[in-house]
Order: structure tokens, then sequence, then C-alpha cells
């Protein structure tokens, strides 16, 4: 497959078989693509930043370690990056995020009501979209446990690739929030090899 250009403040849903690898690039640097995976047999069965966490021993997730479902099963596995700053601690940004964090700034369906629209052919309700893993999302602790969110620290070209360990549908964005993305918006692009 071609590379694939999500245009900025939108989101693309897709396929993935088991053995694919999906290549998530930051094209032009400094932008945030929010990912979520459903098993394609039953989408009840979804990516959890909870059983990664447990599983993993980490929240720090890079090459080597696998992004696992709510139901205990490995969905992916990261194969290579070059950024390593990664988040999967905050739910995709969505227009209470802008009503909350923007007041001053037009509200937007953030990247929650893009992934609703991207996955409904699938009968993905908006009800079912958990905390997405944020690729290159930048979000510090310190410690007392108090997150920031910074800009992210991906250069123009930077990716991180995801290989699918069954068969799913994704859900990937270039982020809306403006403090995810350093103030400004860029496309995403994606490639799906094998």
């Amino acid at each position: 497959m071609n590379t694939q250009r999500i245009t900025p403040r939108s989101a693309a849903g897709f396929e993935l078989r088991a053995g694919q690898l999906l290549t998530v690039v930051d094209p032009e640097g400094v932008q945030v693509a929010d990912l979520l995976a459903f098993s394609r047999d039953d989408t009840r069965e979804v990516i959890s930043n909870g059983r990664t966490f447990d599983y993993e021993e980490t929240i720090r997730l890079t090459t080597g370690n696998r992004l696992w479902s709510n139901r205990s099963n490995v969905l992916m596995t990261i194969e290579a990056d070059n950024v390593g700053c990664h988040d999967f601690l905050l739910t995709p940004c969505s227009e209470h995020t802008f009503r909350h964090f923007y007041p001053d700034k037009p509200v937007h369906r953030g990247c929650f009501g893009n992934l609703a629209e991207a996955l409904a052919p699938w009968s993905i309700t908006p009800d079912a979209i958990p905390v997405a893993f944020n690729c290159f999302m930048n979000v510090p602790l310190n410690g007392e446990g108090k997150v920031s969110v910074l800009p992210p620290i991906s250069k123009a070209g930077d990716s991180i690739s995801l290989r699918a360990e069954k068969d799913l549908i994704v859900g990937l964005t270039a982020c809306s929030a403006y403090d995810s993305n350093g103030g400004s918006f860029k496309p995403i692009d994606y490639r799906i090899d094998g």
C-alpha cells in the first residue's frame, strides 16, 4: 500500500490483517496521531492502556513493547520507533476538551469526534472509544504524578511501526488539540506493508 495522508484535524479508519506492519509517520514534525485498534472478529475487544501498562510493566512504550486488549490478548507489537516518546494516559480530545482547556478558541469535535466518524462503518459507536495510544505525544509526569502536555519531540519524517498480531480495525488521527501539537496542526502519514 502506498503512503496515505490524514489531513490536519481529521482521521482515517481501515483494516489491518494479522502480520501486516502499520507505519505511522509525522511528515512535518511536532504532530500527534491518536491510534485505536479493535479486533476485527469482535469489536468489543479493544486496545487497553491498563492491560498494556500492567503486562508491559511500563508506561514508556517503545520498540519491543506490545499493546494489549481488554481481553488480555496482544493486538500490536511495536517493531520500530525512532521517537520513543508516546502517551497512553490521556483520552482523545473532544468538544468537551476544547470547552474545558481552550475556552477562548473555537470548539472542535477533536480526535474523539473524528474517530467516531472514521469507525462508524464498522458499527463502532462513540461509547466504545477508549483511551488511544497517542503516537508522538509528549506527556511527562512530575514527582507528584501531575501530568503536563508539551509539544512532541518528533521531527519531520519520524515514525513508529506496529505489527498487527490479529486482524484489526484501526482508527488513526492527525490530532486536533492545540497543546498536544505545539499550537499548530499538521498532517499524519501512514503506510501498510505485508
